[in-house]
């Protein structure tokens, strides 16, 4: 009888991290948030947009945040910031600086966004709609 078996991948396997484990969100959070707010500035998000990004944050709270990002953010939260930073990537691999910094601001004509921005569509969709824009960004740049 033959034994067969896949070859072993010269890749290792991608450890994902546990949002879920206090600990990790501890490690994650305070950059999490820099990074979100460096984005936002370069995208040009009002700050009423921005808190509705981060899940309908309330203005003190995103304030304090701004001030002091030495904090534990949620789950939802930090799986928010995980995907627009992950859209800002792509979009930068995709095209030029200048071109990806306005791509989220300008009226699009995939039928996914119906003719509104990328910032107006995941502005209503909320996390799930960010999520297909980073899905579709990232197949475009044959990411999938």
């Amino acid at each position: 009888m033959l034994n067969y078996a896949y070859p072993r991948s010269r890749f290792e396997p991608t450890v994902l991290v546990d949002l879920n484990a206090k600990a990790e969100r501890e490690r994650l959070s305070q950059s999490a948030l820099k990074g979100f707010f460096k984005l936002v500035a370069t995208w040009k998000v009002r700050d009423e947009d921005a808190r509705q990004l981060l899940g309908g944050v309330s203005s003190s709270s995103y304030y304090d945040w701004k001030k002091h990002p030495e904090r534990t953010l949620e789950v939802d939260c930090i799986t928010r910031i995980s995907y627009l930073l992950g859209i800002y990537k792509a979009l930068h691999i995709i095209y030029g600086d200048k071109l990806a910094d306005e791509w989220v601001s300008l009226p699009n004509s995939n039928h996914i966004f119906e003719g509104r921005t990328p910032l107006a569509y995941m502005l209503g969709g909320g996390l799930l709609a960010m999520q297909i824009v980073r899905q579709l960004l990232d197949a475009r740049r044959g990411g999938l």
